[in-house]
């Protein structure tokens, strides 16, 4: 055995990469996995006020109908497109709750992780 370490994910797993440089790190590449970057737009999501839940709205059938995950993140040329499906809480400003949603993401994703985020698209996909 040669003690080497495998790693914990495939590389084809790591949607984001950015150089990281500090006392001691002189320059090092960091590798962010697809599910911390899921994990910190998840709870960016959840600590928004006028936030029901995160997925699909409607009754419990449609819910579990097949329809793509409630949180999609690609990597493009620009950085991070994020994908985030909200139900909001009755009475909320649709317009004023996407907003805050999608600035809510990339501010975590960006000060968190150092990942640059090209796109937010929030889809309100139910009020309830």
């Amino acid at each position: 055995m040669s003690g080497a370490v495998p790693p914990v994910a495939p590389p084809t797993a790591s949607p984001g990469r950015r150089e990281a440089s500090g006392p001691g790190l002189g320059r090092a590449a960091l590798d962010v996995s697809r599910g911390v970057v899921l994990a910190t737009a998840r709870l960016a999501v959840g600590e928004v006020p006028g936030v029901a839940r995160i997925g699909r709205g409607g009754s419990l059938v449609r819910r579990l109908l097949p329809g793509g995950p409630p949180v999609r993140i690609e990597s493009g040329e620009a950085g991070l497109e994020i994908r985030v499906l909200v139900v909001a809480r009755a009475g909320q400003s649709l317009g004023t709750l996407g907003r805050s949603v999608a600035t809510a993401v990339r501010g975590a994703i960006e000060r968190i992780l150092g990942l640059e985020v090209a796109r937010v698209t929030v889809v309100v996909d139910g009020v309830g």
